[in-house]
């Protein structure tokens, strides 16, 4: 399998992310076989390929190939530095517009200082600016600065074994992980993460939790054996006497041998994509569309005005002035502090629902996303191995759930539990669990550990041998009971117990039980046998392996890891939120499918991660289309997956807390971890939950959303505004002998309504809008901008018709009255139709702003009436208007409102959409 993808099928020459992917993919593959290879040697072989023995290294050689090599350090995702960051936080298409526009007034001004006093719109184009950029470096530096000082605190040590010199005797010490050279001899215990890829050379009972590279949810049992042949898979994870970097120990000893370190581990191959710039998102992307449309819509109507009143003022020093102050307004200055603000205001409200956002862009994406994939373990279940049925013999449940009922099965099943004295490996956990502790009294008072045969990896079983204290049954005898794997007690077995008989255990009969333990298998249960034997009292109480013979199957164990309480409601309610959820698992498919069951999945047919790298990309964009449960999938193909859906045109949310999935965390247009994950899915998340739990994600959505729709209402209320403004301003200036407003007066305007829009982030979101996922639309705000645009400008020109002929306006000696009366109304229509234009429902009846934004707009309406009659407004070339004015600026008002909602009304019955 191993050379099936090379990096040209996996992607074509010239996409340079997907190139890189492929490369990163096949170097994972590249590792995993020559791991495999290091697997099928002996052990003799691999020491002497690394050049070292058993006893260890000599200190002076692994000084020098640590030297050589480089420290035992995987690749992961550093912060920048300060000054990195806070560039990139004014690298946006506005704030350079933004800069660019103020690098010109200055230059203006420069020309006439010596006459003209210092234009005030330089330093407030500066602080927008300058607010903008510093809230987003601010935000992101403190959440980069705590992970890092978390990350501070932990140094892992490990156990080699070394000799200080040629003729001296081998010493165990404690080094630093990242001192740890090929060719070392790790011991392992209990408790230990494993440093480095090893080989082992020697183990005791040892149990390996692989789950943060596999997804598995139980530890697997690990041995110096040959390797066993899994069908021509080259993944080392399945290698029986391999343990990777990344994985625990849970139970055992061992003794390895290191084959690989840093980046050429099967986990730092896989590393390998987390370093280096991050993949766009969805909300990157749909910002840069959007940026760019606003900006090809000021590159058309800025050269016009420019163009439009040099032809017909002739004065065109005047000209670029006011086209200077035009592109101003056409530009949505204060988008970047609104979406700043925004997403800020998002986090915070984010935090009390225990969601910690790293990155603040992905509080649009989580709200944009249509695709959520999920590992099972610990967010659709809970995470802990529990005892899920007792069976007979024949393979039939006896007793409840609860454990009530389930008579001798359940009881030789603890017997074995309490009384071996090893570390009790998770499914011992839940049998012991179903004892209670009166009941371990008891059962101390009854029987006496007279001798056990510990577990290893090649019977795969483990028994204990007690005598009866003759409160029930014979004291003059020893019972043995064993609990192990169903094929390794089976073939040891003679008798079955059938009630209160003891059958023989016929071939016939061997297949039929072979065959019930095998259907709970594939109902995704991990089933183990228990099986008991009767001695005499006798001899010196030593038994052994030879003395598990001639055992009498008392039944059957079913474990597994329950479902949450919670998970089936919480999937419908991602559901009901437009939101498709699929499964990706590195477990089997049996105990995928059982988990999609329980929780109301409909998983369908199951993919492999086998099958997956059969594919190229057009099939398996294909595929994961129409697939919802993907299991034994391997951290390059969860990747793959993502890929493969974003190509589709979905926004993709990937929820994981392993090794295995940093590379479909950072490859996804939102990555999600929990505080209890492995470091670098840490890293590579964008969000992080204080718990594992699609509630909280829920909720985290319906935030996002919020955050996203007032960004987009801000968007499309500015642009469509500003851009009815410059059309009137190109209307007026083909017709009228003067400014229709002066350059000065369309930039305070324009602060005014800014202003007014600062309170946009704490306003509501109609339910509606809630329901489904919301993606950038470029082409939906340049179509809104063209349909409500000019709705304003109908009213700008029955003022400029007002002005001129009712109010005398009509020569340059009156043109501050003009201009004094437009920009009120102009004002005003401005900030009212945020009303108008927030909810695709009728304003202040069925839908109503929030006390912010009520507040702010009626302040800046004040203001902007206030205005020609306060002090400043000489100085802004205005004039009081007379009272008669503002009659009509009622009636224009009411009039504009009726026709904004009949257009609003229009749109959403023509395009079906609003916001």
């Amino acid at each position: 399998m191993t050379n099936l993808l090379t990096p040209e099928k996996l992607a074509p020459p010239g996409r340079r992310r997907e190139r890189r992917a492929a490369e990163l993919e096949a170097r994972t593959r590249a590792v995993g076989a020559h791991l495999a290879g290091i697997s099928a040697r002996p052990a003799s072989r691999v020491l002497q390929d690394l050049r070292t023995g058993r006893d260890g290294l000599l200190h002076d050689n692994a000084v020098a190939r640590l030297e050589r090599d480089g420290p035992n350090v995987v690749a992961h995702e550093r912060a920048p530095r300060w000054y990195v960051q806070l560039a990139k936080a004014f690298w946006n298409p506005f704030i350079l517009v933004l800069a660019a526009l103020a690098v010109v007034m200055y230059a203006q001004w420069l020309q006439a200082a010596d006459t003209e006093p210092f234009d005030p719109k330089i330093p407030i184009l500066g602080a927008m600016v300058l607010i903008s950029g510093l809230l987003r470096f601010w935000q992101e530096y403190r959440s980069n600065s705590s992970a890092a000082a978390l990350r501070a605190l932990v140094t892992t040590t490990t156990a080699v074994q070394r000799r200080p010199g040629r003729t001296q005797a081998p010493a165990t010490m404690e080094i630093p992980v990242a001192d740890v050279v090929r060719g070392d001899v790790v011991r392992l215990a209990a408790g230990d993460l494993v440093p480095a890829d090893l080989r082992l050379l020697s183990a005791k009972d040892l149990m390996v939790a692989q789950g943060a590279l596999t997804g598995e949810s139980l530890p697997v049992a690990k041995a110096d054996t040959p390797a066993r042949d899994h069908g021509g898979s080259a993944d080392p994870v399945e290698a029986d006497n391999l343990v990777l970097a990344g994985t625990s120990v849970t139970s055992g000893t061992a003794t390895g041998v290191v084959v690989a370190t840093g980046a050429d581990t099967y986990f730092g191959s896989m590393a390998g994509s987390l370093a280096g710039e991050r993949p766009e998102t969805g909300f990157d992307a749909g910002v840069r569309k959007v940026s760019f449309l606003l900006i090809r819509f000021m590159l058309v109507m800025v050269p016009l005005v420019f163009a439009l009143n040099g032809l017909t003022k002739g004065d065109w020093a005047e000209a670029v002035t006011f086209s200077v102050a035009v592109a101003v307004g056409l530009t949505p200055e204060m988008l970047p502090m609104v979406v700043t603000t925004n997403l800020a205001r998002g986090a915070v409200a984010m935090a009390r629902h225990k969601v910690v956002v790293k990155r603040l862009n992905a509080i649009q994406n989580l709200g944009a996303m249509d695709v959520l994939c999920t590992d099972k373990t610990g967010t659709l279940t809970e995470d802990r191995v529990v005892l899920h049925r007792c069976l007979d013999a024949y393979g039939r449940q006896v007793g409840d759930a609860d454990g009530n009922g389930s008579g001798e099965v359940l009881e030789y099943a603890c017997l074995n539990s309490h009384f071996q004295t090893g570390l009790r490996n998770p499914m011992d956990q839940a049998v012991v669990a179903r004892m209670h502790e009166a009941e371990e009294v008891v059962v101390d008072a009854r029987f006496t550990l007279v001798d056990e045969v510990p577990f290893d990896f090649a019977r795969r079983r483990m028994s204990v041998v007690l005598r009866r204290n003759g409160l029930d049954g014979p004291a003059d005898e020893h019972l043995m009971v064993t609990k192990g794997a169903v094929e390794e007690v089976l073939a040891l077995c003679t008798h079955l117990a059938d009630g209160g008989r003891r059958v023989p255990l016929t071939d016939a009969l061997r297949r039929q039980v072979a065959g019930a333990a095998e259907d709970h298998n594939r109902q995704g249960l991990r089933v183990l046998a228990v099986a008991t034997r009767t001695f005499p009292e006798g001899g010196d109480g030593v038994y052994g392996v030879a003395d598990e013979t001639e055992l009498t199957l008392r039944g059957f164990l079913a474990f597994l890891d329950p479902p949450k309480a919670d998970a089936a409601e919480a999937l419908r309610s991602l559901a009901d939120s437009g939101i498709a959820v699929k499964v990706v698992t590195g477990d089997s498919e049996a105990v995928a499918a059982r988990v999609c069951a329980e929780v109301g999945i409909e998983a369908g047919t199951i993919v492999t991660g086998p099958y997956l790298d059969l594919l190229d990309e057009p099939d398996l964009a294909e595929l994961v289309r129409t697939t919802t449960v993907f299991a034994k999938v391997n951290p390059v193909q969860k990747a793959r997956i993502v890929r493969a859906l974003q190509k589709a045109g979905h926004t993709v949310g990937f929820l994981g807390d392993g090794i295995n999935d940093a590379a479909a965390l950072r490859e996804a247009d939102v990555g999600v971890s929990v505080d209890t994950a492995v470091d670098i899915a840490k890293e590579s998340a964008d969000i992080i939950l204080l718990e594992k739990d699609l509630t909280v994600l829920g909720q985290g959505v319906l935030q996002g959303r919020r955050t996203f729709g007032n960004t987009i209402k801000y968007i499309k209320m500015t642009a469509s505004s500003n851009f009815g403004n410059v059309f009137s301003v190109l209307a007026a200036s083909a017709f009228i002998p003067f400014q229709p407003m002066l350059a000065t007066q369309l930039l305070v305007q324009n602060l005014c309504y800014d202003i007014s829009q600062l309170a946009t982030p704490w306003d509501r979101m109609d339910e509606e809008y809630l329901r489904k996922p919301r993606a950038w639309d470029a082409r939906g705000i340049g179509r809104f901008m063209l349909v409500l645009g000019p709705t304003s400008s109908v009213f700008d020109i029955t003022t400029f018709l007002l002005m001129w002929h009712v109010f005398g306006a009509d020569s340059e000696a009156h043109q501050a009255l003009f201009q004094s009366g437009w920009f009120v109304e102009g004002l005003l229509t401005q900030t009212l139709v945020v009303h108008m234009l927030r909810t695709r429902r009728i304003p202040f009846v069925q839908s109503r702003a929030t006390w912010p934004v009520l507040l702010m707009t009626a302040l800046v309406m004040a203001f902007g009436i206030a205005l020609p009659f306060s002090p400043p407004a000489t100085a802004l070339g205005m004039q009081a208007l007379p009272l008669g004015y503002f009659p009509w600026l009622a009636g224009t008002l009411l009039a504009y409102c009726l026709l904004t909602q009949g257009v609003k009304t229009w749109y959403i019955r023509r395009f079906n959409t609003w916001l």
